[in-house]
């Protein structure tokens, strides 16, 4: 097995467990886990192909990652003062209860 291939089995490997937890979670804060789980997937794609790709001079894989984590850290951020705000409105975080948005 090449290393690329074992980068990319655990980049499956993540992603299936963030997409799992995704569809099957009824928690806002673990639907936001799951989320971080299938972007740190990407981006361990994407250090992967810089590293073992034919253009390994440029610094296009880590650029790429540090933009996705700084979305990551945004979405993160956004994310959960969404649910602190329907937290707060509807005692729950459960995503299945929260029928409507408008206040």
């Amino acid at each position: 097995m090449t290393p690329l291939t074992g980068y990319l089995l655990l980049s499956t490997g993540l992603f299936a467990i963030g997409l799992a937890g995704v569809l099957t979670r009824r928690n806002a804060i673990a639907v936001l886990i799951g989320v971080e789980l299938m972007l740190n997937a990407a981006n361990l794609n994407f250090v992967a192909f810089w590293r073992y790709g034919a253009a390994g001079d440029f610094l296009t894989g880590p650029t790429f990652v540090l933009f996705a984590i700084a979305v990551a850290a945004a979405e993160a951020a956004v994310g959960l003062a969404l649910v602190i705000a329907v937290y707060r409105h509807y005692r729950t975080a459960n995503v299945d209860e929260v029928d409507r948005l408008k206040g």
